[in-house]
């Protein structure tokens, strides 16, 4: 296991929702190691989301320090940390969140637009990936063409674009049926095996949690002690 590529010191978000605060995280201490593979799980209004914005950058802690790769991301400017976040970082979510004008494609060489890469190895890079994934006759394809296992496909080859150091998937597995969402947690167990990238899960489904070597729960916005055992784990399989 590598040395900690993110580490979350006392995190607090604190919503104010008119004259009311709203607590999703409290007192929060997360260490996640290089090259591990870890699930985030808990109950609808657990915090998990809130926690995978904070592991993502996506947003600040009201309290608490972030740390990515050694730098506190506070101390970043907007510039700095948004081009840090599309360097490090990967996004796979729930519903896809694929643009439907444009085609598979296109879709997974955005990322790639945004870090400048010339468009030759855009393309190439892309319609590599895409086939990777058995995706190479779907190349150019729209969303709406496309079944949800292979929309969730392109989502992925649209995280893996720029050979990110961490993919977070939320409910990667949501909106799929149990076969289709086996193949995608399948994919991303192979591109942590053979990579040796960090893959951050959050689920509140025990299956999925199963491909992860580690787990971390989550209640009240909370790390609480979780009970699934190595023999849940499906990493052997």
């Amino acid at each position: 296991m590598g040395e900690v590529i993110i580490k979350l010191e006392n995190i607090w978000k604190i919503y104010q929702l008119g004259k009311v605060e709203l607590t999703a995280l409290r007192e929060l201490s997360l260490e996640i190691n290089q090259g591990s593979f870890v699930s985030i799980m808990g109950s609808s209004g657990s915090g998990k989301s809130t926690l995978l914005n904070m592991i993502g950058l996506l947003d600040s802690p009201t309290k608490g320090k972030v740390i990515l790769k050694g730098r506190n991301v506070a101390l970043l400017s907007e510039d700095q940390l948004s081009q840090l976040r599309g360097e490090t970082i990967g996004f796979v979510f729930q519903e896809f969140n694929l643009l439907p004008h444009l085609n598979a494609l296109e879709n997974v060489m955005l990322p790639m637009i945004f870090q400048q890469t010339p468009e030759k190895d855009r393309v190439e890079k892309g319609k590599k990936i895409l086939t990777s994934l058995g995706l190479k006759d779907r190349v150019f394809h729209l969303p709406a063409e496309l079944s949800g296992g292979e929309r969730q496909r392109v989502a992925i080859a649209r995280a893996f674009a720029n050979d990110p150091e961490i993919v977070i998937a939320d409910e990667p597995t949501g909106n799929l049926d149990s076969v289709t969402g086996k193949k995608i947690m399948e994919i991303l167990k192979e591109f942590h095996q053979k990579k040796r990238k960090t893959i951050v899960v959050v689920t509140h489904d025990p299956n999925i949690a199963g491909y992860s070597k580690e787990i971390v729960s989550l209640k009240d916005g909370q790390i609480i002690p979780n009970h699934l055992t190595a023999k849940k784990f499906l990493w052997q399989k």
